[in-house]
């Protein structure tokens, strides 16, 4: 007795055109996910006519031993108020309205930094911040 052999057929998967389709939906996905971006904020930036870089009338700065110079002279930190005040007022008959410059270090302490900013603001100086 003779038995026939029975061929299977393989099934095969017809990958031609998946490469095509993988390349659309990867551009599809970068596409979307940079145009629609739900956390973020709209914010309108200030645009100046005007060169409104402060000039650096008064420079306070910290270092990082948390020690206070006005210029290059370094003060005690109970004699800031009466300095800057001194300073601003001395500022004052050259300019109308004074800037403080403060640059502080990475590793001041933030309450050095408001209490300069708050001097000068009571001595009626404009204040810029500058943190290195």
């Amino acid at each position: 007795m003779r038995y026939r052999k029975k061929y299977r057929k393989e099934s095969e998967v017809f990958t031609d055109s998946l490469n095509d389709i993988l390349f659309i939906l990867l551009m599809f996905f970068l596409i979307t996910t940079t145009m629609a971006n739900p956390n973020v904020v709209k914010v309108n930036n200030p645009h100046g006519t005007k060169d409104t870089k402060a000039k650096q009338n008064i420079v306070v700065s910290i270092d990082k031993d948390q020690q206070l110079f006005i210029g290059n002279k370094r003060i005690e930190p109970l004699m800031l108020d009466s300095l800057i005040l001194k300073e601003v007022n001395d500022k004052r008959l050259h300019v109308d309205t004074p800037s403080v410059v403060i640059n502080a270090d990475t590793i001041a302490y933030y309450g050095e930094v408001f209490r300069v900013m708050q001097s000068a603001n009571k001595a009626g100086a404009k204040v810029v911040a500058n943190v290195k």
